[in-house]
C-alpha cells in the first residue's frame, strides 16, 4: 500500500499531510512513529490527515497525529498549512472557507501566496475546559516542581496549554520544566508548555514544549494560548506580534467575539509517495 503525502511547514514547525479523501493508506501509532522518525522515515512534528468531510459546508475533515504516535486535538501552523494546500489545489479560493477538526469546525482563509488566517476559536479558561484538576487562585495555577513553586497560567485552545511567564526565553528552562509539567499528573490528558517573554505591550517571545513532539521551532495553538493568558492578565494589546525560534505570527482578539485568530506564513517544501 503507498500514498502520496506532501511536506510542509509553518515557520518551522514541520508536517507531513497524507490527503487520503481520493487515496487509502492504513495508520497506527507505530506506523506514525516509523513515518515520523527523521532518520529511517520523512520526519514531522504532526501529521496531518484529511478525510471525506461529513458535512456540506467544510472541505476536509481533519485528523492529527504527534510525532510520538499519540493524537493531538488542534495545531494552529498545521492549519494553516492546511489552508494552503486546500487553495493549491484549487478546492479555495479567496472566500474564507471551514475544515471539520478534531474538536470543532475550524474556519480559515488564504491571504497571499504563503500566507494564510485561521481562526482559533475561542479561548477557555476553566479547569474543566483545559483539563486540569489544578485549582486556580485567581487566574493563576501552581505547581511544586523540583522543590519550587512554578505559577503558570492554563488555557484551552482546543488542546490544552500552560502558559509561563518568563524574562528572557532565551535562557527559559524548556527542556527541564516542559516534559516535568506536560506529563504531570494534575494534567490527565498531558498539555503544551510556553515560556513567553513580554517585549511590549503588542509583542512577546515564546519557545514552547509541544505534547507529544518535544521542543518545536514554532507552535500555532501556542501562539494563541500565551497571547490569550496574558491578554486575559491586561497585559498585551488586541493585536500582538509572537515570535518564536522559527518565525513570527500575529495573533489577535475579536473584541466582539472573543475569538483568537492567528495570521502567518505556510510553506510546501516537496511531494512524495510513502510505502
Amino acid at each position: 500500500m503507498s500514498a502520496t503525502f506532501h511536506k510542509m511547514h509553518g515557520n518551522g514547525n514541520d508536517f507531513v499531510l497524507l490527503d487520503l479523501r481520493a487515496q487509502d493508506y492504513a495508520l497506527d501509532s507505530n506506523g506514525v512513529r516509523a513515518m515520523a522518525d527523521r532518520h529511517r522515515g520523512v520526519g514531522f512534528d504532526q501529521l496531518l490527515v484529511l478525510y471525506p468531510p461529513t458535512t456540506a459546508t467544510a472541505l476536509a475533515r481533519v485528523e492529527i497525529w504527534n510525532a510520538d504516535g499519540s493524537r493531538a486535538e488542534q495545531c494552529g501552523n498545521g492549519m494553516r498549512c492546511i489552508a494552503d494546500y486546500l487553495h493549491r489545489q484549487g478546492e479555495a479560493g479567496d472566500d474564507p472557507f471551514s475544515v471539520e477538526g478534531p474538536v470543532e469546525t475550524i474556519h480559515m482563509a488564504w491571504i497571499e501566496p504563503g500566507m494564510t488566517r485561521v481562526d482559533m476559536g475561542r479561548p477557555a479558561f476553566g479547569p474543566d475546559a483545559v483539563p486540569t484538576n489544578l485549582v486556580p487562585n485567581g487566574d493563576e495555577y501552581s505547581l511544586d516542581i523540583d522543590g519550587a513553586t512554578c505559577r503558570f497560567g492554563a488555557v484551552s485552545m482546543g488542546n490544552p496549554h500552560v502558559v509561563i511567564r518568563v524574562e528572557h526565553a532565551a535562557t527559559a528552562p524548556v527542556a527541564r520544566l516542559g516534559p516535568a509539567i506536560g506529563h504531570h499528573p494534575a494534567f490527565p490528558r498531558g498539555c503544551n508548555v510556553g515560556f513567553a517573554e513580554i517585549t511590549s505591550r503588542t509583542g512577546i517571545r515564546l519557545r514552547v514544549h509541544e505534547r507529544g513532539a518535544a521542543e518545536t521551532a514554532a507552535c500555532g495553538s501556542g501562539a494563541c494560548a500565551a497571547v490569550a493568558v496574558l491578554q486575559r492578565a491586561g497585559l498585551l494589546d488586541d493585536e500582538v506580534e509572537v515570535v518564536q525560534n522559527g518565525g513570527r505570527l500575529i495573533i489577535g482578539r475579536n473584541a466582539d467575539t472573543g475569538s483568537i485568530w492567528m495570521t502567518g506564513p505556510a510553506a510546501h517544501v516537496f511531494q512524495g509517495m510513502i510505502e
